[in-house]
């Protein structure tokens, strides 16, 4: 609850920036911080899904562009600094994989990218390397608005653990 009370408190631009590590989608986390104070998590949780299923194509793109590649280099997660803790964690299952794995990985991502114009964006939280290899492979197959209603999915499933980590920091 401290946490919560916190998070409440914050400025509106430190809410914002706050909310930005967990969905880089700026109308989404301006919508967040425009509802403060939350009385719950499961509030926060509730309106994070409502406001995210209410934006548009063009919001999720944005949010999709604030994460690294799965299995990116360093150098790329280090454009991403505000979330490489987070990041990094999520994609831990990256950690153990064979070159070969990772060379795939980047291979199905270049791909992936070319064919719908976004990262491949997948709840990495729990999943192996060849786990994620065999997600984006059969997304590959997707139609390209069945797959941006995936990836938004994914997202929403990212945000809430991001959340969850925010408001128990």
């Amino acid at each position: 609850m401290e946490s919560l009370n916190f998070f409440n408190q914050l400025t509106p631009e430190k809410a914002i920036e706050e909310l930005l590590r967990c969905c880089g989608s700026i109308k989404w986390a301006r919508q967040m911080s425009a509802r403060r104070p939350y009385p719950k998590a499961g509030d926060v949780y509730r309106t994070a899904d409502q406001i995210w299923g209410s934006l548009k194509k063009n919001d999720w793109l944005e949010a999709f562009r604030a994460h690294p590649k799965i299995g990116g280099t360093k150098a790329l997660k280090a454009k991403f600094n505000s979330t490489r803790a987070w990041s990094n964690e999520e994609q831990a299952g990256v950690n153990a994989a064979t070159p070969e794995t990772l060379t795939a990985l980047a291979g199905h991502n270049r791909s992936y990218e070319r064919r719908f114009g976004h990262i491949f964006i997948v709840c990495a939280t729990g999943k192996t390397a060849d786990e994620m290899l065999e997600l984006i492979k059969a997304r590959l197959a997707n139609k390209p608005q069945m797959e941006i209603k995936i990836a938004a999915q994914e997202q929403a499933k990212i945000t809430r653990i991001r959340l969850e980590k925010l408001l128990n920091s």
